[in-house]
């Protein structure tokens, strides 16, 4: 066990305003101020992450100082007028940042290509853990841990980043006034200096995320295109469902027939996307999966073509899909423009991208239940 007494003094200049507050709420009169704590620790050897929790004033910030002071991320310079991928260590590469932002919830390339002073206080956090994770690969240490984030926000953003450290072998430190993280957060250690209490072990867990998906009018489109990584149109044939969780709308998902001349039956995954919020977690690969799960249980083959890294990554791993053409590369024509004497369309660097196809080989959905969510009964 690790103990530490920690003291801060500092004098008191008895000002007469100082003299005034005295006298008005019988405040013994004092030439110095001093607050004391006793700090009992005994972290495993072997952890990812801990949490430093307890109310304001407390001692907190000074105990996350005195204990790991050389480890507290402080706030990072971001580039004005370039995008955020921009304001990453220069030694890593665009697929690893790109990695590193889609694993801690940040999973919009729309949004990527924007400076960091343009983002939401909730693209802003994940950004900011992201770029935590990137540059304090030993340990980093975050004070005012999800403080200025909705709570929604803040416990989504939660599992998304203890994930992220698990999966990348770091160790990360939450320091923070709000309980409602803990489970989300599912740390291997807590401490609370206003009570001296640590517990050691990851007891705690995650609680169940139950989503509620329903078939929906294309208009809902409108909420979530703008985050959608490729194009924003929907195709007016569009079959929509939208997933809710706690009454919100966290993400949408549409399916098309797809004409296949061997497969009368098949349709095509159209759109998927979760909104920036809600991203980490699997939302959006469990709404996709579930309308897989229905298509399947109307009788028909479903397929989804994905250009996502991240999306690539899961469905590559995941029992539900079964990868039918391998990654490559897909020529766009760029409407406009024209080679210099030939008069053809030309290609430029942006006119490639990166896709594969999967097939759903999941369990069907029940058909009276597919048929009620398919048909919006």
């Amino acid at each position: 066990m690790q103990s530490v007494n920690i003291l801060r003094d500092c004098q008191i200049v008895r000002t007469p305003r100082v003299l005034q507050m005295e006298g008005l709420f019988d405040v013994a009169p004092s030439e110095r101020s001093a607050k004391s704590w006793t700090v009992n620790l005994s972290i495993p050897d072997s952890w990812n992450i801990g949490l430093i929790v307890g109310p304001s004033g407390s001692g907190k910030t000074t105990v996350a100082r005195e204990l790991f002071g050389q480890h507290m991320a402080g706030a990072f310079t971001w580039p004005q007028d370039k995008s955020i991928v921009d304001g990453f260590p220069t030694e890593m590469g665009i697929k690893d940042i790109v990695d590193l932002l889609s694993s801690v919830g940040f999973s919009s390339p729309p949004s990527w290509v924007r400076p960091f002073h343009v983002l939401s206080n909730g693209e802003q956090f994940r950004v900011s853990m992201a770029r935590t994770l990137a540059e304090m690969s030993d340990l980093a240490v975050v004070d005012e841990f999800t403080s200025v984030v909705d709570r929604n926000v803040a416990q989504i953003g939660s599992a998304a980043i203890q994930k992220t450290v698990r999966r990348r072998n770091q160790k990360f430190i939450a320091v923070s006034c709000h309980y409602d993280i803990a489970e989300w957060l599912e740390p291997d250690w807590i401490y609370q200096p206003h009570t001296n209490e640590f517990h050691s072990g990851r007891y705690l867990q995650r609680p169940k995320i139950e989503l509620s998906v329903k078939r929906v009018h294309s208009d809902a489109w409108h909420l979530f295109r703008k985050h959608h990584y490729l194009d924003t149109n929907l195709h007016k044939a569009a079959i929509c469902f939208v997933a809710f969780w706690r009454d919100v709308p966290v993400a949408f998902a549409s399916m098309l027939h797809f004409p296949h001349p061997k497969t009368p039956n098949m349709k095509r995954e159209h759109r998927t996307v979760c909104l920036p919020d809600f991203q980490g977690i699997g939302i959006g690969n469990a709404l996709s999966d579930y309308v897989a799960s229905c298509a399947r249980g109307l009788g028909c083959r479903y397929v989804s073509i994905t250009s996502h890294p991240a999306m690539m990554r899961s469905r590559t791993a995941s029992p539900n899909w079964r990868l039918i053409a391998r990654p490559n590369m897909k020529t766009k024509t760029i409407p406009g423009q024209v080679l210099a004497g030939n008069g053809s369309s030309a290609t430029g660097p942006m006119a490639r991208r990166l896709r594969a196809t999967f097939e759903y080989v999941g369990s069907a959905m029940d058909k009276t239940m597919a048929a009620a969510l398919y048909y919006g009964r």
